[in-house]
């Protein structure tokens, strides 16, 4: 294979492993065994790096996608396992006009799914007249019956669909899959393009491939047209998503982000008087479209899945009454089926009058005895699987049979299966799918091999028609098995380049400098999305303030070597008052608290930053990592000074960095809020006068006052100083009084923060503690009016989650 590489190559032993497999298509090589004249620029650049100067850029791809963020979900038996993205770093390279040649193809048949769609739930004449068979729909949880009749909001039930296609041995183009439910992948399409431009940023490549950007612009703009089209003024556009717990939550962050979206769950939206409303807080808001990421059948528990617990009830009767567009519509997943591909081509003559110019893999429903009897006879080149299955055909589960062999628990023979099931069985055809170069590490010093592969194919609906992607999204098999595609099995993802012969113009509009200015509206917060920042805040908050407190406990555990000590005595008991337990040197409290305030930032993940989210993660791996190592005393100290200062890191990316929205004040509030509190605690606690001696100068410690307290007094503590100093004092940041002056300030910045010319009643719970305290001598506090405080400051909680958070 080296002889075919470009000459002065100065590493051709990086392709001296790549074999073309007979009988199997190969990206980089044609049929005669030529390199395609697509990759050969790519090819000469590429073997002209060492090993090292490879690993370097691949490194450096990698790394993009960790300081990024991006991951996938690995299902298993924790609900939030995040797995690195598996990029695989060689791009697949096609050129512009093979492309178009896709693309026109599927463009027929992105425009028969739609018709197909349309009849399905309407004159359902391809059932009547035979060309489907009326069980099979009827049998298939994907269709819908509460759609029938229903007409889509703009007259289209299809916008967003994924194509899976891959290369036959002849080097034509079929079609492996129709993702028409909720197609995945465009995200992290564009992610792909980032971490190979980090790789390879010379002007060659980059100036001949196509750019991603433009597809999605297109495409959200039609859908703002869309959400409008059955009222007269502006309607909210959102993403519906499952929840962090699905497996490309990230990509739905992402594209929310990306085009100014917001992110909804299901408890995000209620439907009143047939029209669907997001909840912000500032009140319910119209919602005009939803580009769902959710399957159908759990988007409304009334009408469908009465066990969902991820949609919103009602959902159907906006979508019936025309107040609510989808993206796409409810019930399209019945077009995903694998029995319908054996249909397809047949419709298409019936419908469009033409057969499709880019088929599908040869697909036989074995309703029929004929069909039956073929897929009999030639069992051992066909996959045989569920005819109502819906993932693609190398996602194999263990309900398939391919080659003539059973894949889980055995059936019988192949014969009595299709004999007893047949009307819920397909055959398909075991095609062999092309190769395209990948790199193998296992090779000493790395290597190019070939992989198997297909290109997933995005497709929007637009005001000019189907606008396609270029490029983007490739799924390679880890190995030469083509049934080891999916990432859930160890494949991988590649870039797809699309190149043309020429540098290609740059893309973007350019906005004059002339005329009015108009600055964007950081939009609606949604009342979920506030909720999780306010936790985040107050999570925070509560790590820091037991770290603080443990640490004192093993400094004054480090000095005295007596965990009788009265002061450790009474730290132990507040601490366990808390759920703390100073027994375990680094308690599992803190991991905990931790873990919380994780979980609150992965449900607001568009709109808390991925710096924000991966020092969380470092700061849990930390923590976690030393309560196998962390010793009491002056060990366990230093361990909680490190954290201490991990999550001054992570609050002060959030203070330094994040807009000053909505949704900065409420974690800015929750923060405050939870401070607040805790001092309260301590102080009623520590400077109390049964508290043991030495608790005054510990609560100014935790305080983290100590200096300030010797500049200002420079006297030892006495109670009256340090309730001025942690309760009293407007300028310190740690104090009560600062503390709830920054609520009070917060609280009026909010929606609804005055009523009829009079503050809100949250506002009129704050101001009378802040005049009360501004007012106080420190004399005149005492414990209990310490724990008082502690009681108002629960009740203004429970009124800001009552006014915005429900």
């Amino acid at each position: 294979m080296s002889q075919r590489l470009p000459t002065g190559s100065a590493t051709p032993d990086l392709f001296a492993a790549y074999r073309q497999t007979p009988d199997v298509a190969d990206e980089l090589f044609d049929a005669t065994g030529r390199m395609r004249p697509v990759w050969r620029r790519f090819v000469d650049r590429f073997t002209r790096l060492t090993p090292e100067e490879i690993h370097t850029r691949f490194e450096r791809g990698d790394q993009y996608l960790r300081d990024a963020g991006v991951f996938y979900r690995q299902y298993s038996n924790d609900p939030l396992t995040e797995r690195a993205w598996p990029l695989s770093h060689i791009p697949v390279i096609l050129h512009e006009q093979e492309w178009d040649h896709i693309c026109a193809g599927l463009a027929q048949r992105a425009d028969l799914l739609e018709q197909v769609m349309a009849d399905l739930y309407g004159p359902a004449r391809l059932v009547t007249e035979g060309h489907l068979p009326a069980d099979l729909i009827a049998r298939s949880p994907q269709w819908l019956r509460p759609m029938v009749g229903v007409k889509p909001v703009g007259g289209h039930y299809l916008h967003f669909l994924a194509f899976e296609i891959g290369r036959s041995p002849d080097g034509s183009w079929f079609v492996l899959g129709d993702r028409t439910q909720a197609p995945s992948g465009a995200g992290f399409a564009l992610e792909n393009r980032m971490a190979t431009g980090r790789i390879f940023p010379e002007r060659f490549p980059r100036a001949h491939i196509h750019k991603l950007a433009g597809f999605f612009g297109a495409f959200r703009d039609a859908m703002e047209d869309l959400a409008s089209a059955s009222s007269k003024r502006p309607r909210v556009t959102g993403i519906m998503t499952p929840g962090p717990s699905n497996d490309t939550y990230y990509e739905h962050t992402y594209i929310a982000r990306y085009l100014g979206m917001m992110l909804l769950e299901g408890e995000d939206i209620v439907v009143e008087n047939g029209e669907a409303m997001v909840r912000t807080i500032e009140g319910l808001q119209p919602l005009g479209l939803l580009w769902r990421r959710i399957d159908a059948s759990f988007a409304d528990p009334l009408e469908f899945d009465a066990r969902s617990q991820i949609g919103t009830p009602g959902l159907m009767e906006a979508v019936r009454t025309g107040h609510l567009a989808m993206a796409n519509a409810l019930g399209s997943g019945v077009l995903e089926m694998r029995a319908m591909m054996a249909f397809l081509p047949r419709i298409s003559k019936v419908l469009t009058g033409a057969p499709l110019d880019l088929p599908n893999i040869a697909t036989w429903w074995c309703g029929g005895r004929a069909e039956r009897a073929y897929v009999r006879d030639n069992a051992q080149n066909m996959l045989i699987s569920p005819a109502d299955a819906v993932d693609l055909p190398f996602d194999l589960d263990a309900t398939t049979a391919l080659g003539g062999e059973f894949r889980g628990a055995p059936k019988g023979s192949i014969a009595e299966w299709l004999d007893s099931e047949g009307d819920n069985l397909v055959g398909q055809e075991a095609v062999t799918l092309s190769t395209t170069p990948s790199w193998d590490e296992s090779a000493e010093g790395g290597a190019v091999v070939p992989r198997p592969m297909t290109v997933r194919v995005f497709a929007a609906r637009t005001a000019s028609g189907w606008q396609f992607m270029k490029g983007g999204y490739a799924r390679i098999g880890r190995s030469g098995d083509a049934t080891a595609l999916a990432m859930q099995r160890g494949g991988s993802v590649a870039d797809v380049w699309v190149v043309s012969d020429r540098p290609l113009p740059k893309t973007g509009q350019q906005l004059p400098d002339e005329g009015d200015f108009l600055r964007s509206s950081p939009g609606w917060l949604p009342a979920r999305a506030a909720d999780n920042l306010f936790w985040l805040g107050r999570y925070l908050e509560r790590f820091e303030d037991a770290a603080r407190l443990v640490r004192a406990y093993h400094l004054r555990l480090a000095a005295t070597d007596n965990r009788n000590d009265p002061r450790l005595k009474s730290l132990h008991l507040y601490l366990a008052g808390y759920g703390v337990d100073l027994d375990q040197t680094l308690p599992e409290a803190l991991i905990a608290r931790v873990i919380s305030a994780r979980a609150c930032a992965t449900k607001v993940r568009d709109r808390f930053s991925s710096d924000g989210l991966a020092a969380l993660n470092d700061l849990l791996k930390t923590a976690s990592r030393m309560t196998a190592t962390v010793q009491p005393g002056d060990d366990c100290a230093r361990a909680m000074s490190v954290l201490i200062r991990k999550i001054a890191g992570i609050t002060g990316l959030v203070h330094e960095n994040m807009y000053r929205s909505a949704g900065w004040r409420f974690l800015s509030f929750g923060r405050a809020l939870e401070r607040a509190d805790a001092m309260a605690a301590l102080l009623a606690q520590f400077a109390d006068a049964q508290a043991p001696e030495g608790s005054l100068d510990l609560a100014v410690e935790v305080g983290d006052s100590v200096i300030t307290h010797q500049r200002r007094y420079r006297v030892e503590t006495s109670r009256n100083a340090v309730i001025d100093l942690m309760a009293l004092d407007a300028d310190n940041p740690r104090a009560i009084l600062f503390l709830i002056r920054a609520m009070r300030i917060h609280a009026q910045a909010l929606p609804r923060a005055s009523l009829n010319g009079r503050p809100s009643e949250l506002l009129r719970t704050i101001l009378p503690l802040e005049a009360r305290l501004a007012c106080a001598h420190p004399g005149e506090i005492t414990s209990d009016d310490l724990q008082g405080i502690r009681a108002e400051l629960a009740d203004v909680s429970d009124l800001l989650s009552s006014i915005y958070l429900r």
